[in-house]
């Protein structure tokens, strides 16, 4: 892989949160959390090199208001079938909500002072959020992805990204979702059409890249 400069790339980490990586939270209410706990090393270290490489750094985390007021019946619905409803009380708060300690990210990959976090009430980041002209204002081109789920917020985001225009890099080792099926088809779809959404890279390749 090309060498990138810092100054260009940012590395997203999309809702590392614990309501997606603990015990406890949504996903474990959903069907556990052995799908995630395994690429956390990896987006730990991605997060400690891009930090020391001068990289911009953005943390998402889902969540809803109190009141549910920015939470669409249908999804709401939709999380009730799944077994871990919006809203509903779990061991780490009220899964999915602003404000609760799930709703937060784990400690290993919180933000320090001066990175930016987008709080989304929406499966993509870039959807009712000024992250675009935040990356803009940075002179940013590139952005190496990261996080949970694959099929759902990874996706959708970097799909939101490559309609805008940013030169997408899909960190396979640090994406997960449920199903290893569906991770390895998420993983498959960057690079249809001679690689529409992106490239696909490692943390290692991605790291090394950055010449660290």
């Amino acid at each position: 892989m090309a060498n990138h400069q810092p100054t260009t790339m940012a590395l997203l980490l999309i809702d590392f949160q614990r309501d997606f990586c603990a015990k406890g939270g949504y996903a474990d209410f959903c069907g556990g959390i052995e799908w995630v706990t395994p690429i956390l090393p990896n987006a730990k270290r991605l997060l400690t090199a891009a930090r020391r490489a001068g990289l911009m750094i953005i943390h998402t985390r889902e969540g809803y208001a109190p009141d549910l007021s920015d939470c669409p019946p249908l999804k709401l619905n939709r999380t009730r079938q799944a077994g871990a409803e919006i809203g509903s009380q779990g061991p780490l708060g009220r899964l999915l909500i602003r404000g609760e300690y799930g709703h937060d990210l784990m400690d290993d990959l919180s933000a320090l002072e001066g990175e930016l976090i987008i709080d989304k009430a929406t499966y993509g980041a870039f959807c009712r959020s000024d992250l675009e002209q935040r990356l803009l204002d940075r002179g940013i081109t590139k952005i190496a992805i990261c996080g949970v789920t694959a099929d759902v917020c990874v996706h959708t985001t970097l799909r939101e990204a490559t309609d805008r225009g940013f030169d997408c890099y899909y960190v396979r080792d640090a994406i997960s979702t449920f199903s290893p099926d569906v991770r390895e088809v998420c993983e498959r779809m960057v690079l249809e059409e001679g690689g529409i959404w992106g490239t696909l890279t490692t943390t290692d390749e991605l790291i090394l890249s950055w010449n660290l």
